[in-house]
C-alpha cells in the first residue's frame, strides 16, 4: 500500500474544540412540559395495548402516558419503576424503535409512534431530580444475598431484594458501579454522568452496599459467597471479547471495540482521546455503530462498518443503522476479514472476502477487497469467562449459564441473570433489568418459604 495512503496515525485533537461537545450533546433532548402533554395527547390507550406485551418489564405504558397526560408526572414515573427501577436509563437506551413504539397502533396506523421512550425519560427524570422514593424497605428479615456484577442485572436484583428486607451485597470488578450503562453505552445517548446518578437513586433505598474492585475468580469466590451467603446472584455479564480470526490482527491499531467505548465514556478531554484517520469496525451489532459512529464524531475522516451479512441480519436496528449514515459512517455487507495489512507493526488496512450464502449457510466467495485503515475496531461479539466460576459446579449450556424461566442454576443457592446467561432474553439493558427483577423474586420467595 503507498505510503501517501498512510498519512497521519490515531491522534486526538482533529476538531476544534467546541465541537466535541456539540457533537456528543444528548441524541435526544428531554422532551419539555408542553412537549410531553402533546405527546401524551397521541396515545389511544388501548386495552391489551400491544405497546406493553412489547416491552421486556411489562411496563404499564398506557397508564403511565395518562398519568403524564392528566398531569400526574410523579405518579407516572411510580408506574414505569414499579416494573422498572433503571427506567430512566433504558428511556434513554432502549431500541423502541423495534420495541414498544414499533408496536404502537400509532405506527401501524400512520407511520408515527408515540414516542414512549421520551415520555417515560419526562416522567422518571422528574422523579429523580425530586429525589422522590416510592419504595421503603420491608423489616429486616436477618437474610443476606450476594449479587456479582453492579450492571443492569445486578442492580435490579440488588433493589427489589432491598424492598423485601434483605441485605444485599454488590461485589463489583470495576472503579464504578453501572456496568454497560457506565461504561458500555454511545455517550450521546447518555450524557451528564446520568449512569451514576441512577446508581444513586437505585442504592438510596437502603440495604445495598457496594464493593468495588472485587472480581469473581480473583478477589471473590462462588465457592466462599455461597458458604457465606444465604443465595447468590450473578449478573456479572460478559468479559472476552470474539476474535477477529484474521492473519495479522495482532498488529497495533486493531483495537477491541468495547474497551474503546468505556475509555471514552471515562474520558474527561474528548479532544485528547485518539482516534484513527480512516477507521473500520468489524461487525454488526449496537457494540460496531456505538464505536463507528463515535470514531466519526471524534474527526475521523472515513469510517466504514463492515459485516459478514446483509441489512437485514444485523443486530443493530435500522434506526441505528441510519443514524450512522447520517453521521457519514458507511456500512458494508457481505464481508468478512480475512488479513490484516500492516506496516512496521501498525495497521494500515484490512483485506476482506465476498460472502453470501449457499444452503442456509455463510460462505466465502473467494474475491477479496482492501480498505485502507490506520485503526481497526473489533465488535463481533463479546464471550462468557467461565473460568471465574470456579467452586461448586453450576450447568453451562453454550458457554454460558445455564438457568430455568425464575433464574435459578442447578444449584439450588445460586441465580443468574443478563447476558451472562445461555438463552438470554435479548442482549439489551431492559432484559438485563427484568431477569435481575424476576431473579430476585424468586429468591425471595424460596427464603420466605426457609422461614425468611
Amino acid at each position: 500500500m503507498p505510503d501517501g495512503q498512510l498519512k497521519e496515525g490515531i491522534v486526538g485533537g482533529r476538531l476544534a474544540p467546541s465541537q466535541y461537545a456539540d457533537n456528543f450533546s444528548d441524541l435526544h433532548p428531554p422532551l419539555d412540559h408542553h412537549e410531553a402533554l402533546v405527546e401524551s395527547d397521541r396515545c389511544y390507550f388501548c386495552y391489551d395495548a400491544p405497546c406493553m406485551n412489547a416491552c421486556p418489564t411489562a411496563i404499564d405504558i398506557p397508564l403511565f402516558i395518562r398519568q403524564i397526560s392528566t398531569g400526574n408526572p410523579i405518579g407516572s414515573a411510580k408506574t414505569i419503576f414499579d416494573q422498572n427501577i433503571l427506567g430512566g436509563m433504558c428511556a434513554r437506551v432502549c431500541p423502541t424503535e423495534t420495541l414498544c413504539e414499533e408496536a404502537c397502533v400509532r405506527e401501524a396506523a400512520e407511520g408515527k409512534p408515540v414516542q414512549i421512550g421520551r415520555l417515560q425519560r419526562y416522567a422518571t427524570d422528574i422523579a429523580m431530580a425530586e429525589e422522590r422514593q416510592f419504595y421503603a424497605r420491608a423489616e429486616p428479615t436477618g437474610r443476606k444475598i450476594a449479587v456479582v456484577g453492579a450492571g443492569p442485572a445486578g442492580l435490579a436484583a440488588a433493589h427489589r431484594l432491598a424492598r423485601h428486607g434483605h441485605d444485599v451485597t454488590i461485589f463489583e470488578a470495576k472503579p464504578k458501579a453501572g456496568g454497560l450503562n457506565e461504561y458500555g453505552i454511545a455517550a450521546y445517548k447518555s450524557t451528564e454522568d446520568f449512569a451514576q446518578a441512577e446508581v444513586d437513586y437505585v442504592t438510596a433505598i437502603g440495604g445495598i452496599t457496594i464493593e468495588h474492585g472485587r472480581a469473581l475468580g480473583r478477589d471473590v469466590h462462588l465457592a466462599d459467597l455461597a458458604d457465606a451467603y444465604d443465595a447468590v446472584f450473578l449478573g456479572m455479564g460478559l468479559g472476552g471479547v470474539n476474535a477477529l480470526r484474521a492473519e495479522g490482527e495482532d498488529a497495533a491499531g486493531v483495537d477491541n471495540a468495547v474497551e474503546f467505548i468505556a475509555e471514552l465514556r471515562q474520558a474527561d478531554d474528548l479532544g485528547a482521546l485518539p482516534v484513527g484517520r480512516r477507521v473500520v469496525v468489524v461487525g454488526g451489532g449496537m457494540t460496531a455503530i456505538d464505536a463507528a459512529v463515535q470514531s466519526k464524531l471524534l474527526g475521523a475522516e472515513e469510517v466504514t462498518v463492515v459485516y459478514r451479512r446483509g441489512k437485514e441480519h444485523m443486530n443493530a436496528s435500522e434506526f441505528e443503522q441510519d443514524l450512522a449514515a447520517s453521521r457519514g459512517v458507511t456500512i458494508r455487507h457481505w464481508l468478512q476479514p480475512r488479513r490484516v495489512i500492516s506496516q512496521s507493526g501498525k495497521v494500515a488496512g484490512i483485506e476482506l472476502e465476498y460472502t453470501q450464502m449457499r444452503d442456509g449457510k455463510l460462505a466465502g466467495l473467494g474475491q477479496t477487497v482492501i480498505i485502507p485503515a490506520d485503526q481497526v475496531f473489533k465488535a463481533i461479539g463479546q464471550t462468557f469467562v467461565g473460568t471465574a466460576l470456579g467452586g461448586p459446579a453450576i450447568g453451562l449450556k453454550d458457554g454460558r449459564i445455564e438457568v430455568d424461566g425464575e433464574g435459578r442454576t442447578s444449584n439450588p443457592k445460586i441465580w443468574a441473570g443478563g447476558d451472562c446467561v445461555a438463552d438470554a432474553r435479548e442482549d439489551l439493558t431492559v432484559a438485563a433489568v427484568a431477569a435481575g427483577r424476576d431473579a430476585a423474586e424468586s429468591i425471595h420467595r424460596v427464603l420466605r418459604g426457609a422461614g425468611g
